[in-house]
């Protein structure tokens, strides 16, 4: 398998940040600071970052990094590039409400070359590498082939930060709920993804991601059979902000909902 060693070392880091998420759930007593309203970082998102870089950088101490706790960049650099979320879904940790996930991405040449998503709380250990498929564990995963979307199940996050946009949001949401078989939050968009790529949910819409965010989640879904594309149904951009994902059918039923409810203005960051 080709990026083998890059798939061992991203589980490693995981395995040791996950060590300290737990010890950190355990005490109860981690600091929790706010880096703008609703967008929390906690004592353990800083360490379990810390430890992951650490554990990368003494295998590929000339690689770089685009980590949510330490990220300079704006756009992704060329090269070899981890990009990291320490913990995806910090506001559910710091509540003990799962899920809440270590993503690690490796990108190479500005394309996804490894993506593994560690669910902490259950230990669910999703992961792709690009050719070779997408995993849960030691189980290939493929996406729902469900395309009747008054069938689907739809995961979403709801916005913390871009109030401006809350109105077209519900509307997108009440349609959803009145043409789909029901809409989940899971306050995670790493996981979410996952649950795309595992065929739980049939589609995911979110606007307002980074790209520690979906970085993993995007290559472990194009490996299971899914897509992911930008609000407009183009190739979705890591630093684009909005996407969807899903089979090919459940995608264009969700960009013609959300075209409908935002207008043309909204569908780009």
């Amino acid at each position: 398998m080709k990026y083998k060693k890059e798939l061992e070392t991203a589980r490693k880091a995981s395995s040791e940040a996950a060590i300290i998420i737990r010890e950190f759930a355990k005490s109860e007593t981690f600091g929790v600071e706010l880096k703008r309203k609703n967008d929390l970082v906690t004592d353990a998102d800083l360490a379990s970052e810390k430890k992951i870089i650490e554990v990368i950088k003494s295998v590929f101490p000339k690689d770089r990094f685009l980590a949510e706790e330490s990220n300079t960049y704006t756009e992704l650099p060329s090269g070899r590039v981890w990009i990291i979320d320490p913990i995806d879904g910090t506001t559910n940790f710091s509540h003990g409400f799962p899920p809440y996930c270590v993503s690690i991405a490796f990108w190479e040449n500005r394309e996804p070359k490894v993506g593994l998503v560690l669910e902490v709380a259950n230990d669910e250990w999703f992961w792709a590498v690009e050719s070779d498929g997408a995993y849960l564990g030691d189980q290939k995963l493929s996406i729902s082939e469900i395309t009747d979307p008054s069938k689907a199940l739809i995961s979403t996050g709801f916005p913390y930060s871009q109030f401006e946009l809350v109105d077209p949001y519900l509307q997108v949401l009440k349609n959803m709920m009145q043409k789909t078989h029901g809409v989940r939050r899971a306050g995670a968009a790493s996981y979410d993804l996952c649950c795309v790529a595992a065929g739980r949910v049939e589609g995911f819409y979110e606007y307002g991601l980074n790209p520690w965010d979906i970085a993993a989640g995007m290559l472990i879904i194009k490996e299971a059979g899914g897509i992911s594309t930008d609000w407009k149904g183009k190739q979705n951009k890591l630093f684009g902000k909005r996407i969807i994902s899903g089979n090919p059918s459940i995608c264009k039923f969700l960009e013609g909902e959300i075209r409908n409810c935002f207008g043309e203005e909204n569908l780009e960051l």
